[in-house]
């Protein structure tokens, strides 16, 4: 899963374009092919290191890393900054990325990025229920209905082999969509000002906090053997951090300050594709034709979803 999340509230919409090319295509590839392929990278990273963890550990020293960056720049966050953290750090990180870490153990890597594709539409319904309004136009009830039968193919079965906990690893998945979505409206209705770098680090910060505590309460630290870590999973827990955390989060935030939301966006219709392709390429993952169709049905309905949405907000 990506952290982009906690700049939703936070982002700016300018419209400078940048001169150099090729450090806007490096860019959105970083966030079109390197998020996608972190679902991969947990799947390596929580087979020898406990979830909560490795989602711990590596929000942790992320957040860590942005924040110095952030008071290197001297940006210093307020208390309501700091409370609003706490809430988004709970609802993205503690929850949201916990179980998906959590159930990646048992889940393939394509099939938990299918599952939390269809995040955008849940934002929409949970926007709705928020706002007391219900606008639908065709392209949202068709994006909602290719979403649901999508999931529904994933879920009735997937053609693989029978894993024990796979079920309920794919409802936890559901449920991890479920608390970023929930976490993406708080932030937009709190109408907080301020650096996306700051305020991301916090979120950070505060979701590692709590992951690792609750992994500790939880009898993680009792599975947790350094000698049993193996290489693949010491490199997955670097490239996660790194790539997934720190390059495409500074990416991310540069894009959408030179491009509109929407078109950063796109990285939401690629996430998936990417990942099933890496899971099946480089994970040993199945791709049997009943996730090819479900998938296909899940990224026309987060496109359709998107596209829906957009025409909505034009609406007077």
């Amino acid at each position: 899963m990506a952290t982009t999340a906690p700049t939703e509230a936070f982002r700016t919409a300018t419209a400078k374009v940048p001169a150099n090319r090729l450090f806007v295509i490096l860019s959105f590839l970083s966030i079109y092919v390197i998020w996608g392929s972190t679902y991969l990278a947990i799947r390596y990273a929580v087979e020898t290191i406990p979830p909560l963890y490795t989602a711990g550990i590596r929000h942790l020293t992320a957040g860590t890393i942005l924040l110095a960056w952030a008071l290197a720049k001297g940006l210093y966050p307020t208390w309501a900054q700091i409370r609003a953290s706490v809430v988004i750090g709970f609802f993205f990180f503690l929850v949201g990325h916990g179980l998906l870490h959590w159930a990646e153990r048992v889940v393939p890597s394509g099939l938990a990025s299918l599952l939390i594709a269809i995040e955008p539409i849940m934002v929409f319904l949970l926007s709705s229920v928020a706002a007391r309004t219900w606008r639908l136009n065709g392209m949202l009830l068709a994006g909602i209905l290719l979403g649901l039968g999508g999931v529904g193919m994933l879920l009735h079965g997937t053609g693989l082999e029978p894993v024990p906990g796979l079920t309920l690893g794919s409802a936890m998945i559901l449920v991890s969509a479920f608390s970023w979505s929930v976490g993406i409206i708080y932030s937009r209705r709190s109408r907080l000002s301020g650096s996306p770098l700051l305020l991301s680090a916090l979120s950070l910060l505060s979701g590692a906090v709590m992951l690792l505590l609750t992994a500790t309460m939880v009898g993680e630290a009792t599975e947790f053997q350094l000698s049993q870590v193996t290489m693949k999973s010491e490199l997955a827990l670097g490239y996660l951090i790194l790539f997934g955390s720190v390059i495409t989060f500074t990416a991310y935030n540069w894009l959408m300050e030179h491009y509109s939301p929407t078109l950063v966006a796109t990285h939401t219709y690629v996430n998936p594709v990417v990942a099933v392709l890496l899971g099946w390429a480089y994970g040993g993952e199945a791709l049997t034709m009943k996730v090819a169709v479900a998938a296909t049905l899940v990224v026309a309905a987060v496109v359709l979803v998107d596209r829906g949405t957009s025409r909505l907000e034009r609406l007077p």
